[in-house]
């Protein structure tokens, strides 16, 4: 399997975006989800949203998965801000030190069936925006993790935020649906994260075009990077 996995800027780039909402959306109604505040469209209209895509290299042009890194301003919350709220008012407090642009959140990972077992949803792609998130000059990232994808997530940096919901989770998107909500509190240097994963998040930072061959459970799987997040970024 061979994919290349690259970073746009949402407004600059709507044809893109749309693929990447139209993809998100059917995985969503696959799991019965049909109202989700990450699914709201209205950050395509903000100029500080950066989408992950993994795309197909061979044959019909295809976005197979992505993710969404957006930051936070006065015009624009984060959509777990609105989440949370309904849930546990606490989020206001927790978020008022931030100021513009200084913390962002991880959303609206997916993958399709057809690149399913590749690992690209479970930890490429954590791994891939925790190393573009460095280039952002954020003071956190933060993000709502599904029960599947916790583990991997705390290996790459996030910890548990325990003073929000119970002890740190929440049933979302949905009754039935647990989340998890995490955060890394220094993205520059990743002091919680294992020593494999930041060695992998590193070189992704020092190197953001090139491409490795990776194993997986259904195989070899062949990633070309194009991550150069800093020709796109706004301002």
């Amino acid at each position: 399997m061979k994919v290349k996995v690259r970073v746009v800027r949402a407004v600059s780039s709507p044809v893109e975006t749309e693929m990447y909402v139209d993809g998100h959306f059917k995985v969503l109604e696959s799991y019965g989800v049909t109202k989700v505040t990450s699914a709201d469209r209205s950050w395509t209209k903000n100029p500080n949203v950066y989408l992950l895509l993994v795309e197909s290299v061979e044959g019909e042009k295809r976005i197979l998965g992505g993710g969404r890194i957006q930051l936070r301003d006065r015009n624009f919350p984060l959509p777990l801000e609105g989440a949370i709220f309904e849930k546990d008012e606490k989020i206001v407090e927790y978020m008022a030190p931030f100021g513009d642009l200084d913390v962002a959140e991880y959303c609206g990972l997916w993958n399709s069936k057809e690149v399913s077992g590749y690992g690209l949803g479970s930890i490429y792609l954590i791994r891939i925006g925790v190393a573009i998130s460095s280039f952002l000059n954020l003071k956190s990232l933060m993000a709502f993790c599904s029960p599947f994808t916790v583990k991997n997530s705390q290996s790459v940096g996030f910890e548990i935020i325990e003073e929000l919901g119970d002890n740190g989770y929440f049933l979302y998107p949905k009754e039935g649906l647990l989340a998890t909500i995490m955060e890394i509190r220094d993205v520059q240097n990743l002091p919680k994260s294992s020593a494999s994963e930041k060695a992998y998040i590193d070189n992704l930072r020092k190197n953001p075009v090139q491409t490795t061959i990776e194993e997986s459970q259904r195989g070899k799987l062949e990633i070309e990077f194009d991550l150069n997040i800093n020709d796109i970024k706004a301002g």
